[in-house]
């Protein structure tokens, strides 16, 4: 019997000569560069921009805000009383200046190891290194102590460390006593509990260590601060 269909080829039986093409996996981008990188100015032209970056109002703000730890554009807005748009574009310029970056988690932070390093590039400017003799060196370490251990008049307490104990002691008996004035131990005892208001220090303490180290000197029940020529001359 003859078979009237036409032949068809076997698809099944026709050799796998190719496959379709696999796609590509596509290219991962570039990680983007850190922002600002190549914007941030150095040597003088970073310490001159200084002035000028802090001069606008916003800009400080803004700063501050990030430095008590705002950690977006709308929170530092909130905390600076800006709007986003002028919160947004302080920060773009502290951040192009380098002060102000982000950290690891992706919040603003104050660029701490910028400033060390602006303030290393002034020290060179001006080929000096900070001396422990310098006297405006001095002044702004202690300034700082004082700052910390005494708030609105009152000693917060007294700093473990010896030598920053007696910086505290000096500005309390500098603000306290006039030199050359004597004053009864009454006297010394209400000018002192002042500065122990709401302290973990008591004004038998402070009196103590003010005498220890010569700030007060006594006679019988009279206390009086001696001039610094004398403490100089009995050191």
């Amino acid at each position: 019997m003859v078979n009237d269909r036409p032949e068809r080829p076997d698809r099944l039986a026709r050799p796998l000569t190719s496959e379709a093409p696999v796609p590509s996996p596509p290219s991962l981008p570039s990680p983007p560069s850190p922002p600002f990188a190549e914007s941030v100015p150095s040597g003088r032209a970073a310490l001159s921009a200084l002035p000028g970056l802090f001069a606008e109002e916003g800009r400080v703000r803004a700063f501050a805000a990030v430095a008590l730890g705002a950690g977006s554009a709308a929170q530092v807005a909130a905390a600076a009383g800006l709007s986003v748009k002028d919160a947004s574009a302080a920060l773009r310029r502290l951040r192009e200046q380098g002060v102000v970056t982000s950290g690891g988690d992706g919040e603003l932070v104050v660029a701490h190891d910028r400033f060390r390093e602006l303030a290393r590039e002034a020290r060179e400017a001006r080929g000096t290194e900070p001396a422990t003799g310098d006297p405006g060196v001095e002044d702004d370490r202690a300034g700082m102590i004082v700052r910390t251990f005494v708030k609105d008049g009152r000693l917060v307490r007294l700093p473990a460390r010896w030598t920053r104990k007696k910086v505290v002691l000096r500005h309390i008996a500098e603000q306290t006593f006039v030199p050359g004035a004597e004053y009864p131990e009454r006297t010394v005892d209400e000018k002192l509990r002042a500065w122990c208001d709401e302290g973990d220090v008591d004004h038998v303490t402070l009196r103590r260590h003010l005498v220890d180290l010569g700030h007060l000197r006594r006679s019988g029940g009279t206390y009086w601060r001696p001039a610094l020529s004398d403490r100089a001359g009995t050191a």
